[in-house]
Order: structure tokens, then sequence, then C-alpha cells
């Protein structure tokens, strides 16, 4: 997967999945039809806006799915609590030849969503719309997480560089690799992952720690050694000991540098206080003759601090971010999940499920659905959700699934485009992921699409996102059923 390893991820999964598939199996139930969508329920970090990400991961998951001789074996292996074999033989004959025959849509990658919107569609099978359950939430939560802290940590940056620089704090190898790619997606511009930039095609950035410094009898003489050694590469750390201080060895050797023919690219800063300490490097900088030197800060930065340096002046030009991007750190989980939304009955005709919820924004919405999104001059207007059997009026009439009083009537749209597009038909893959620079530049012209009120970080503008009238009055119908019958 993301680790470039091959591995198929069939196994990548909670033993649940594989309980309720061999049940479906005894019950003769394999091949019933259902329809499955993933979603999420609230915006990650407070924000107005969600960021999707991992479709090239999802892909490569259904490219890939098969149980091999070891997982069989493996399987077989397990015991229920009376310690005799947990799976009958036919259940693992079946998985042994199993071969997906799902037809998936999904919104493309760097596409702006909405809470309980379906990221994912899954139909097919009811078994094999299970076993890809935990696989697709794993893939889809993480990585649509990291896009869009890394595009608020951009949007706070304005016009300036963000470097992913979070590798030795990431969860894990491949949680590294997905950060670093989702990162990018969602805004960076480099990473510091060399192996992400091998395996996607990302920029890579870094010259040397607070240990090159520490290694040499002075700090002078380490920029200097460094300079001989990479003159095309010159940004000095220069605070291992006095910042300040640290910016003048670094004027003299890039003076020394300029020289030679080389330019010294800039200073980083990873400690203090960076609005005052970038100010003053800038004077100095300019003083000396390197106005064309910038200043690159770290030191656990998120949107929140970058937006306060900026409105303190800092004149940082780069900014590396790290812990708190690849961990998200302020928010570690999305939250998605992944519920049944409607199963084909004996006649052929689909009969829409809810999921009932002490909880009212943990109410499921049925049907087979898509999202239409209205756009007025290149700015995105409303969403309106739609069952797909029932189709969409030409002015439909939202209603927000949480609040019911907040209703609006889309008027006058000139364009619009459905959300959903397919990316497997019986399980053969029928969409051609485009490359990531491409996913990233879409999610650039996404978020240029949005009102600027919708991504603010405090008390973020609402979009106006919901169920078309008629899909409302359907899950609002099914509820009444549902509470009735287990009365």
């Amino acid at each position: 997967m993301v680790n470039g390893s091959g591995q198929s991820l069939s196994m990548l999964t909670d033993l649940y999945q594989l309980t309720m598939s061999a049940g479906y199996l005894d019950l003769d139930r394999a091949e019933e039809e259902a329809v499955f969508n993933l979603f999420f329920r609230r915006h990650p970090f407070r924000g107005g806006y969600t960021l999707a990400a991992g479709l090239q991961q999802v892909i490569e998951l259904v490219e890939g799915f098969r149980f091999d001789g070891d997982d069989i074996r493996y399987l077989g292996s397990l015991k229920g609590n009376d310690d005799t074999p947990l799976f009958k033989a036919e259940f693992l004959e079946y998985l042994s030849s199993l071969k997906l025959t799902v037809d998936i849509d999904a919104v493309p990658e760097g596409t702006i969503v909405f809470p309980h919107q379906p990221i994912v569609r899954v139909k097919g099978p009811i078994l094999q719309c299970q076993l890809l359950e935990t696989a697709l939430l794993n893939i889809i939560n993480f990585q649509t997480l990291v896009a869009t802290k890394a595009s608020r940590v951009a949007f706070a940056a304005q016009d300036e560089l963000v470097l992913e620089f979070g590798l030795r704090r990431a969860q894990g190898i491949d949680g590294a690799l997905a950060a670093s790619r989702a990162a990018f997606l969602g805004g960076c511009s480099a990473t510091s992952n060399v192996l992400a930039g091998k395996l996607f095609g990302i920029p890579v950035k870094g010259t040397h720690a607070h240990s090159w410094v520490m290694s040499f009898d002075d700090e002078q003489q380490s920029f200097s050694a460094y300079a001989d050694s990479m003159p095309n590469n010159c940004v000095f750390l220069v605070d291992t000991y006095d910042t300040l201080d640290g910016v003048r060895k670094a004027i003299e050797v890039g003076q020394s540098l300029r020289a030679r023919g080389n330019e010294m690219v800039g200073i980083r800063l990873d400690s203090g206080d960076l609005a005052y300490l970038s100010i003053e490097a800038r004077k100095m900088l300019d003083s000396a003759g390197f106005p064309n030197a910038s200043i690159v800060a770290s030191n656990d930065l998120d949107e929140h601090i970058i937006d306060s340096l900026k409105r303190q002046g800092a004149t940082i030009a780069v900014w590396g971010v790290g812990t708190k991007l690849v961990t998200a750190y302020d928010q570690p989980a999305l939250g998605g999940v992944y519920k049944l939304a409607a199963l084909k009955g004996e006649d052929g005709i689909w009969m829409p499920k809810i999921k009932l919820s002490e909880q009212s924004i943990k109410v499921s919405t049925p049907g087979i659905l898509q999202v239409r999104r209205f756009s007025d001059n290149g700015r995105f207007v409303a969403d309106a959700m739609f069952d797909e059997q029932s189709g969409l009026e030409e002015r439909p009439v939202i209603i927000d699934p949480s609040d019911p009083v907040r209703q609006r009537r889309i008027d006058d749209v000139a364009t619009y485009e459905d959300l959903l597009v397919p990316i497997t038909r019986g399980g053969e893959i029928q969409y051609d992921s485009p490359p990531l620079q491409a996913i990233r530049e879409r999610a650039g012209m996404q978020l240029s699409s949005l009102h600027a009120g919708v991504k603010r970080f405090e008390n973020p503008h609402s979009y106006p996102a919901g169920l078309e009238q008629g899909l409302y009055k359907l899950r609002e119908s099914l509820i009444r059923q549902a509470r009735g019958a287990s009365a």
C-alpha cells in the first residue's frame, strides 16, 4: 500500500468483519446486494470544511485484494471459546477464491466535503462490502485528517512555503508515509521524508541539525564546513547557542560562500520568540546584503501559531511544520464511519436502511446517495445530498439533518457537479487516478472556491450542505417506523 510493499491488505481488518462474513455465507446471504456509505459526522479541528484524501490507496487496496495461502492457514488456526476452529472449512475455501465484484463510487481526492456526505460508496455483495470496511476507514480517515490539517496550515501561511517535517514524530513507518502524501496533497510544498519523496514524487528539503553544529569546536566552523560540503544547500540553523550571534556567523559564512560563486539560501530558527528573532534577523540579513535569504522557522508550529506570528509581523518566509501536522495533534482521529444504507430485496427493489441512535447526529442517512454541488461564478453555493433512485428537483430544497430549521432552496444556479464518480464496476478499476501534483492543484482550486468565512479558524461560517427534501422526509419516515417497531 502506502509503503509500496505490494502486500494485500485483505487481512487488515477487524475480526468481526470476518465473523459477520462467515455468518452471511452460512445463511446463504453472501451475494445479497447492499450499499454502504463512508462518511464523517463533524469537521475536524472545529473547522468549516474537510479535504478528502486517500482514494489512490483505496484503489490499490481493491486491486490487490485477495486471501493467499498464508492468510487462509492463519484464519484456520483461530479458535472459538470451545477451542474448536472459529471458521468452517467452507468459509475458508470461499475466501481463498474470492474476487471482488463491488461497484465503488467516491469523491476524487482533493475535494472539499462536509458532514454526512458519502466520501466513498460501496455497492455489491454484502459479504464483500463488509470485508472492505475496516481498511477503507483506516485509509480515508487518516489521510483526510492530515490533508485537512495541512490545508489549514497552508492557509495560515498564506503564500509562503510550508515544509512537512514530521517523519520522526509520526505514528510508525506507514503512518509517516501516508502523512507526507496527505500533507503535500493538502498544501505543503515539500517534505523532509526522503522515502515519501521517492515513492510519491514530493520535493524533499533539509539541511543540517543542531548535532552538526555541536560536533565542531565552534559554531562558525560548523557553518563553514557545511558550506564547503554543501555549497548549494546552505540554510544555517542558528539557534544552537545564541540565535542572533548565530545569524551574524551565518552572514559571515554567507559572504565567503558568495565570494566563491554560491549563495546562502537562508537561516532557520527553531526556538525562542520567533516573531522578535525573525524581525531582528531580517534586519541583519538585509543590512548585510542578503535580502533574498529566507528565514525558515520550525518549533512545534501549527495553523494557530503561524497565524499569531504573522499578526505579530514575523518575517518568516518558510514554515517547517512537523509533529502537530502529521499526528493531527489537536484531533488525532477523524471519526469517519461506514454504514449500511440499502439492501436489495428478492424482488430486485432497493430497501433503504437506517441506523438510529440516542444522539441525533449519529442517525444515518438511507439510500443510494449522491451529492450535487452547486456553483456560481466559480464559488461553491450549496450541496444537496439525494437518493439516486429518486433523483433531484431542478430547484431543490435542502435541509440540515442535524438542524431541520436550517433549510434553503437552491435557486438560479447555473452549474453543478455530482461529487461521487465511478471508481470500480464489478470490481474492475474504471478510474484513472491523477498524479499527486494534479490532486494537490485540485485541492487548491477547491479551497479557493470556498467563501473565506468557511475557512477561518474561529467560529467558521457554516456552508449550506443538507439533504434534499424528499430524502429528508424518507429519513424521518424510517426513523418513525424504526422507533415504532422497537417500542
